[in-house]
Parts: C-alpha cells; sequence; structure tokens
C-alpha cells in the first residue's frame, strides 16, 4: 500500500531527517524533505503529500503553527508531530490543531514506518467510504452516514475529522456495548501500546465537544474499562 505514497518529512536535524528519508524510501515510500515551517507548507502546496511527518521545533515556525495553517488553509494532510518533549500539554495540543498522531524522540524507526502506515491506513478508510455500499448508523437523534461522510444530531450538520469520524462510527456500530480502551484502539487506530490512552481520551473529549451541545450526552465512561455510545 506504500507505493506511489509521499511523506513530506520536516525536520530541521539533517541526520535524522536522512535517516528518516532513507527509511521510508527503503519501504517504498517516495519521501520530500523541508528543513523549515515555511518550506514546509510550501512543500505542502507543491508537492500535495499524502501525510507528514512534522517536527515540533523549528528554527522558524514551529510544528503547531504549519499545522495550524494547513487546517486553516483547508489542508486536513494526515500529519504526524515528531517531538521530544513527551507531555499531555504537548500531546493535546498537537491533536486540537488537527494532528493525527505524535512520536517521541528518540524513536525506533521501524516504529516510525509502523505509526505512518497506520495513519495512511486509517486515511486511506476514510478515502474509500464514498464507495463503500450505503450505510447509515442511527442512534436516538444522531445519525452517521459513512457512505457521504456526514454526521447529524437533531438536524444540525456536525463536522469531524476523518479520526473522529472513524471512532464516532465505530461507537455506533457497537451501540450499548460497553468498549474497551484497547478494544477502541485496535479497531479505530490500528495499533496498541500504552501511551495511547491519551489520545483516546482526547479524542473523546473532542466528539463530547461537539455531540453535547445539541442534546443530552450520549457517549459514556465505564469507570477502569472504557466508554459506551447509548442515549
Amino acid at each position: 500500500m506504500s507505493d506511489n505514497q509521499r511523506v513530506l518529512v520536516v525536520e530541521d536535524e539533517a541526520n535524522i531527517r536522512d535517516l528518516i528519508r532513507t527509511a521510508l524510501r527503503f519501504h517504498g515510500f517516495d519521501a520530500c524533505l523541508a528543513r523549515t515551517g515555511a518550506e514546509a507548507l510550501r512543500e505542502a502546496r507543491g508537492r500535495r503529500p499524502d501525510l507528514v511527518l512534522l517536527d515540533v521545533m523549528l528554527p522558524d515556525i514551529d510544528g503547531f503553527e504549519v499545522c495550524r495553517r494547513l487546517r486553516a488553509g483547508g489542508d486536513q494532510v494526515p500529519v504526524i508531530f515528531l517531538t521530544a518533549r513527551d507531555t499531555p500539554s504537548d500531546t493535546v495540543t498537537g491533536l486540537t490543531l488537527g494532528g493525527d498522531d505524535y512520536v517521541t524522540k528518540p524513536f525506533s524507526i521501524d516504529a516510525l514506518v509502523a505509526r505512518v502506515r497506520a495513519v495512511l491506513r486509517r486515511a486511506g478508510a476514510g478515502a474509500a467510504a464514498p464507495s463503500e455500499p450505503d450505510t447509515v448508523l442511527r442512534v436516538a437523534d444522531l445519525e452517521l452516514d459513512e457512505t457521504r461522510w456526514t454526521v447529524r444530531r437533531a438536524g444540525a450538520d456536525i463536522e469531524l475529522s476523518p479520526t473522529e469520524f472513524k471512532l464516532l462510527a465505530y461507537m455506533m456500530r457497537n451501540a450499548g456495548h460497553v468498549l474497551t480502551r484497547s478494544q477502541i484502539l485496535e479497531n479505530v487506530w490500528g495499533w496498541d501500546h500504552h501511551g495511547n490512552a491519551q489520545v483516546l481520551e482526547t479524542y473523546i473529549s473532542y466528539l463530547r465537544r461537539k455531540l453535547d451541545p445539541l442534546g443530552p450526552p450520549l457517549i459514556h465512561t465505564r469507570r477502569g474499562v472504557g466508554y459506551s455510545l447509548r442515549p
């Protein structure tokens, strides 16, 4: 699935940048490079990558600002942040801005490539949805159309990112059941390790902020276990 898929590597440290490019090319990806935030924005517009590996600490504008500008311009390219600071605030900041994942330095190059593949699989699943047979999921006044990639609650349209959409669809397909954190991570993100609980909790909070103003809460926490979606 990596054939012809282009990854933009944004990293100011030459040795790390070259190492990532070599590994990506070995695994069949087309890798292009940028050293600064300004270069990243130009490359993203000109090369139209399938994914961006984006270092947070850059010499001009930081990676968070690069992602903010991409999203403000309507570019929904998947973004994986590379950060030397493994703090919850950094993680939440990156995800809030529209990032899809984060990898902490130092990292295993094989693990990084696995993350790239996992995020591209998620993005590909979302892009493939319109060609699937018509599937409309309904729970109470919430409606999700997997073919048209739309979500409505109480008649109001709700804008979701690809990851938010996939998470909500999975929970709606299993409405009424308590889903463990590991079940959700495996089925939505496609990878599972202890650090991902923070990612899941962040995306659950995103969905609640978008759904709860329109009606009674639908996503419920089962303490110590996971989450369920039900009226």
